[in-house]
């Protein structure tokens, strides 16, 4: 099985198509994240979803809204609140995972591939095959 993330963008407007991609692929709905992060002191979120393969295809899709958005555990932004409101109306619930910022990385692929490991390893997606 091939996963691979598609960045949406920074998580401003981006939220909205990443919920939208949620409600219209309900049915290919494989798991949730937020992905939080430490950089320069703040700490910052990307929002995830991973969708199963659509057809006999082995592609696994994780869209995802990377590191714009700040992250207060006790007072979540309205961006995070709406994410996590798409997710239960689905019927599920996101994983909250902390990670290495992406500037940690010379590249963004290499970026990518770390958190692959991360989901791989926690059974959050299939192992590939």
């Amino acid at each position: 099985m091939i996963q691979q993330f598609i960045e949406l963008g920074q998580g401003y407007g981006d939220i909205y198509e990443l919920c939208e991609l949620i409600k219209t692929n309900e049915t290919r709905f494989h798991n949730a994240f937020v992905f939080t992060a430490n950089h320069e002191g703040v700490s910052v979120a990307s929002l995830a979803v991973a969708f199963k393969p659509s057809g006999e295809s082995k592609f696994m899709p994780i869209y995802i809204c990377r590191e714009g958005i700040p992250y207060n555990e006790e007072k979540l932004s309205k961006r995070i609140q709406i994410f996590k409101q798409t997710i239960q109306a689905a019927g599920q619930q996101e994983n909250i995972l902390e990670i290495k910022h992406s500037s940690i990385f010379s590249e963004k692929n290499q970026f990518y591939q770390y958190l692959i490991g991360i989901l791989r390893l926690n059974h959050y997606i299939p192992p590939m095959q």
